[in-house]
């Protein structure tokens, strides 16, 4: 069987970061309307960034899948995971709500730009609402109840995977003590 290979907490962090990185790329720079104009180097610039982010979510994808398949049992490996869908899918939830806005504007009350898209997005993932931002229309209502129920899934999967590595480790740490003694 192969080895495993141990992945330090510092590059946790940064595969998490880089992940977070490529999604801002992608959710900023998505091209809605793409025409060349007085203002093309911005727009390429803009794509390529896109593009950046795109290519490296592929990568980060394929790079975590293939550490889960060579240690499916890995805590670490498993919260990433979960940590990476739940990145993509906050950027994801945000981009429907943002054009869901600019095809019908009567969807949200004060949603207008890209980044209120994200901030309502990341405060209805963290059950807050505070009432700037709220959905109006019965599109924007669905939207936000799918997200809230994809959000307690989410959060529910960390959750168990989380207590699972403790009390995992709670047990081995049972096991040692009783065979010391």
């Amino acid at each position: 069987m192969k080895q495993s290979r141990q992945i330090s907490g510092r590059a946790h962090v940064t595969w998490n970061v880089a992940t977070v990185v490529c999604a801002l790329l992608l959710y900023y720079c998505v091209p809605l309307e793409f025409t060349l104009g007085d203002d093309w180097p911005a727009k390429v610039a803009g794509l390529v960034a896109f593009l950046v982010g795109v290519f490296g979510l592929i990568w980060l994808t394929w790079q975590r899948v293939g550490r889960y398949i060579e240690d499916p049992g890995a805590t670490s490996g498993r919260v990433d995971g979960v940590l990476f869908a739940l990145c993509v899918a906050v950027m994801f939830f945000a981009l429907f709500y943002y054009i869901l806005e600019l095809r019908n504007p009567s969807q949200f009350e004060g949603l207008s730009t890209r980044t209120d898209a994200l901030y309502y997005t990341i405060i209805t993932l963290g059950t807050i609402g505070y009432g700037d931002v709220h959905a109006v229309g019965q599109a924007a209502k669905v939207a936000t109840m799918v997200q809230v129920a994809f959000d307690l899934v989410v959060i529910g999967t960390l959750v168990a995977v989380v207590s699972t590595s403790v009390s995992r480790r709670i047990e081995a740490a049972a096991v040692r003590n009783t065979e010391r003694d």
